[in-house]
């Protein structure tokens, strides 16, 4: 929505996450809502310097019935109605958690498909505690993360975007860059109902991530593979996990009078 009576703008939205993974069933869900103002800093072009939080709550929880350990071993098989053995005294917890951010949004030269964008962000600025072992040390380290992108049209149908990420949590980093082509089906980049992407990431000195999307308005589907290629494939073969991703964007993105003002990167 346009703040003032210039080019500012007020966006709203949110991130509701659903993630189950391994033999115990650890699900994760985040409610999060989000708000973010877009400051114009040109009126000749496409020019914005962002800020924005992020903020809500966070619950994770492990299925007991499914660990197995060395204690449950009796001899001939594991027998899950023995006790795990581990100090585990809660095996769902809840927390609230919170994440801010900014970044610049460029156009370069007559076509507004043209952009350049950076951004840095903070997460988990309130470092919530989230041990299943109940540790008060045990808390969840601050994150930054830095974006740098580049998305530029190679004719009315096609273009193109390269996009790096480097992240840094407590001793560990991060760093993921790749490449996406993507070409309308029906019509010019902007009218299009119908769009291919096509794609690879490579996180450094782990995985190669070749990747799929279509896009069919309102929704994209999109499919990638973990390759990996760490000191780890000799154990994993090389082979690594699909993930399929459905997107829906809402009726809302109808009425978004920032759309054309704010072109924000899309992947």
């Amino acid at each position: 929505m346009p703040i003032g009576g210039g080019d500012d703008y007020l966006t709203i939205g949110g991130q509701l996450v659903y993630d189950k993974a391994g033999s115990t069933d650890f699900k994760t869900i985040q409610v999060m809502p989000a708000i973010n103002f877009h400051k114009s800093l040109s009126g000749d072009r496409n020019q914005y310097l962002s800020v924005g939080f992020m903020g809500g709550y966070v619950n994770r929880s492990i299925d007991q019935t499914k660990i197995t350990t060395t204690s449950q071993y009796d001899g001939s098989g594991f027998n899950h109605s023995l006790n795990s053995g581990e100090p585990i005294v809660n095996y769902s917890l809840g927390y609230w958690d919170g994440s801010a951010g900014m970044s610049f949004n460029t156009g370069l030269g007559d076509n507004n498909e043209n952009n350049l964008f950076a951004g840095i962000a903070y997460h988990h600025f309130n470092k919530p505690r989230n041990s299943f072992y109940k540790n008060p040390e045990i808390e969840l380290k601050s994150r930054w993360v830095y974006s740098l992108g580049l998305k530029f049209a190679l004719n009315e149908q096609t273009y193109f975007t390269v996009q790096a990420d480097h992240s840094t949590q407590g001793q560990y980093s991060e760093t993921i860059a790749g490449a996406i082509y993507t070409v309308a089906l029906d019509d010019n980049i902007e009218n299009s109902i119908y769009k291919l992407h096509v794609g690879a990431l490579v996180r450094w000195k782990d995985a190669i991530i070749p990747m799929i999307k279509m896009d069919y308005k309102p929704f994209s589907i999109s499919l990638s593979y973990d390759a990996n290629t760490s000191q780890l494939k000799s154990a994993s073969q090389g082979r690594g996990g699909f993930e399929i991703s459905i997107t829906h964007i809402s009726f809302f993105d109808h009425y978004n009078s920032s759309k054309e003002a704010i072109r924000c990167p899309r992947f």
